[in-house]
C-alpha cells in the first residue's frame, strides 16, 4: 500500500470505537464491526504509518496451524482455517474477492529428545480430540514419507496436513480494510500520543493525535502490535508485551526436492519449510539475544545465518547442503511475555479500554476469530461465537500464566 493513501485528519471529533493500529487486527476487528447486526456507530483507525513497511503484519510468513497445546488456540485456528476456505463467502460474495488457497504442507515437530516425544504424543491427543487432523508419527514412518530428512538424532514426531500450511494474508488483509472502508470505517494516518482517562480513571474519554485533535471515544481497542505496551501505558495499564526480532530467510536449493517440504521445526529452534519455487527458514535470535528490542529496531545480525540456519538446515535434509541465500528481513513478535499467549477482551477497571495485544508469532492466523470476538464483544458485551475469557486481562494482574507451549 503506498504511503499517503489515508487522510491525515478525522472526519469527526467523536467515535463510538477508536482503534489504535491499522494493520492485521485494526482491519479485523473494524470489518467484523461492521458486520455485527445492531452496530451501526462511527469507527476510526488510527495507523501511525500507513505504508505498513515496518509493521508485523508485512513481515508475517503467513501459516495456519492446529497445532497447539490449548484447546482455545485449536479452535481460534479452526475458525481462521473455515474463514480462510471460505473467504470470498465471508467476504459476502463480493465477485472482486478472490478465493484464497490454504496449502496444506503441515507443520512437522520433531523430537529429539523423550520428554519431547511425550509432549507431542500428549498434544496430538488433545489436538485430535478437538478436531484437528495431527498424527503422532515414529521415525520408521516419517522416513518413508519423508526420506530426505536425516532422522539419527530424532525420536518421534507430529505432522499434521489438514487445514495447516500457507495462506495468502496479504491479501485478506487487504480487504479487510478495503472493504471496511468501503462500509464507512475510517482510516487515517496518525499516531495517538496521548488517551484522556476520567476523573475516577475507569473510562478513556478522548484520543489526543500527534497533529493536535482530540476526539472523544465510546471503545478504544488497542490494536498496536509491538507498540501495545506504550498504548496501554496512556491508560496507565501495565502489559507485558514487548517487540523481539524474528528473523525469515527465502533461499534456493541446487538440489530441490521432489515434494513439499513441510514447515518443520528443528530441535535447533530453525524452522524451514517450501515456499513456491524457493524455500523460507526463519528462527529467533540466539537465547542470549532474545530480549526486548526498541519498536523501530530492524538491524539484522548477519552472522545468524551462517552459524545457525544453514548448518541446522544442512543437518536436518542433507540434499539442502548446496543452497543460496535469496533474501532475508528482521521482523518483531509482539511478544507476551507471561505466557506467549494473547490478550483480548476488556480492561477489568478501564471498562471502555478493549485489548487485542500479544499474540507471539501467531497473531495473523488468530486474526479471523479474534477479531470476530472482539467485535462481539464492543457490540453484545459478551462473546457469542467462541468463548475468549482465557485470554483477558485478569490473568496478567493476578500473574496467572495460561502458557502456549507450542510457539515457534
Amino acid at each position: 500500500m503506498a504511503a499517503g493513501i489515508y487522510p491525515k485528519t478525522p472526519k469527526y471529533d467523536s467515535y463510538d470505537v477508536v482503534i489504535v493500529g491499522g494493520a492485521i487486527y485494526g482491519a479485523s476487528i473494524s470489518w467484523w464491526l461492521t458486520e455485527m447486526s445492531g452496530f451501526d456507530g462511527r469507527i476510526l483507525v488510527v495507523e501511525r504509518d500507513a505504508s505498513y513497511e515496518f509493521c508485523s503484519t508485512v513481515h508475517t510468513n503467513s501459516c495456519m496451524r492446529q497445532q497447539f497445546s490449548r484447546a482455545i488456540n485449536i479452535h481460534v485456528s479452526q475458525f481462521g482455517a473455515e474463514f480462510v476456505n471460505n473467504f470470498n463467502a465471508f467476504m459476502g460474495g463480493d465477485d472482486r474477492v478472490p478465493d484464497l488457497v490454504l496449502q496444506n504442507f503441515g507443520y512437522l515437530y520433531l523430537a529429539d529428545t523423550p520428554e519431547f516425544a511425550q509432549t507431542l504424543q500428549d498434544v496430538q491427543r488433545l489436538q485430535a480430540q478437538e478436531g484437528a487432523g495431527t498424527r503422532h508419527m515414529s521415525v520408521a514412518e516419517l522416513a518413508a514419507e519423508y526420506p530426505f530428512y536425516q532422522l539419527d538424532d530424532i525420536i518421534a514426531a507430529n505432522h499434521n496436513r489438514l487445514n495447516e500450511g500457507y495462506f495468502d494474508g496479504g491479501t485478506m488483509f487487504d480487504w479487510w480494510k478495503k472493504s471496511g472502508r468501503e462500509r464507512g470505517v475510517e482510516y487515517i494516518e496518525n499516531e495517538v500520543v496521548a488517551l484522556g482517562c476520567s476523573v475516577a480513571g475507569d473510562r478513556v474519554e478522548s484520543v489526543t493525535l500527534k497533529s493536535g485533535e482530540v476526539v472523544s471515544c465510546g471503545t478504544v481497542v488497542n490494536a498496536s502490535g509491538p507498540r501495545a505496551a506504550q498504548t496501554a501505558a496512556m491508560a496507565g495499564i501495565d502489559l507485558p508485551v514487548e517487540p523481539r526480532k524474528r528473523y525469515t530467510y527465502i533461499f534456493a536449493a541446487e538440489q530441490p526436492l521432489d515434494r513439499d517440504l513441510p514447515l518443520t521445526i528443528d530441535p535447533s529452534g530453525v524452522h524451514f519449510r517450501t515456499d513456491g519455487k524457493y524455500y523460507m527458514a526463519g528462527c529467533p535470535p540466539e537465547p542470549e539475544d532474545d530480549i526486548a528490542v526498541a519498536p523501530d529496531d530492524f538491524i539484522a545480525d548477519h552472522g545468524l545465518w551462517e552459524n545457525k540456519v544453514w548448518p541446522a538446515i544442512a543437518n536436518r535434509v542433507p540434499q539442502f547442503e548446496a543452497i543460496k541465500l535469496v533474501n532475508s528481513w528482521v521482523g518483531h513478535y509482539a511478544y507476551n511475555t507471561l505466557d506467549q499467549n494473547a490478550v483480548v477482551g476488556r480492561h477489568p477497571r478501564v471498562g471502555n479500554f478493549v485489548f487485542a495485544n500479544g499474540f507471539s508469532g501467531h497473531g495473523l492466523q488468530q486474526s479471523p476469530a479474534l477479531g470476530r470476538g472482539v467485535a462481539e464483544l464492543i457490540t453484545y458485551g459478551e462473546y457469542r461465537s467462541l468463548d475468549l475469557s482465557h485470554f483477558g486481562f485478569d490473568r496478567i494482574e493476578n500473574n496467572e500464566s495460561f502458557d502456549e507451549k507450542a510457539v515457534i
